[in-house]
């Protein structure tokens, strides 16, 4: 899915829970078209500590994700030095063989009767 799409598709309903949790919370009376001042209020309240908490939750998320992504960031590291390593030594492995397979071929062993 496109990252915009998705964006877009997260905000509406967080912005759909705030409204329903708000509108539920703060509106009691439905025989006037406007808010009264005390409806005003309390949504006021509503919105902004709805705000305040989802940018914690969020500035909390952003830490934790980053702590996680450099730990898999250290972690690929370490692995891709161990097969690093594990090729350099089947490297040298398969070097030394050679060479042993060389000698024997430049200096045979000779038979005594």
């Amino acid at each position: 899915m496109d990252p915009q799409i998705r964006n877009f598709r997260d905000f509406l309903q967080l912005y759909n829970k705030l409204t329903e949790t708000c509108f539920l919370h703060c509106t009691n009376n439905f025989f006037n078209r406007d808010l009264s001042s005390d409806e005003t209020n309390c949504v006021d309240k509503c919105v902004t500590k709805f705000s305040n908490v989802n940018q914690k939750v969020m500035a909390v998320y952003v830490e934790a994700q980053t702590a996680i992504n450099a730990k898999r960031m250290a972690e690929f590291e370490m692995q891709l030095k161990q097969q690093e390593e594990q090729a350099a030594l089947q490297q040298q492995q398969q070097q030394q063989s050679l060479n042993e397979t060389h000698e024997t071929l430049v200096n045979p062993v000779q038979v005594t009767t």
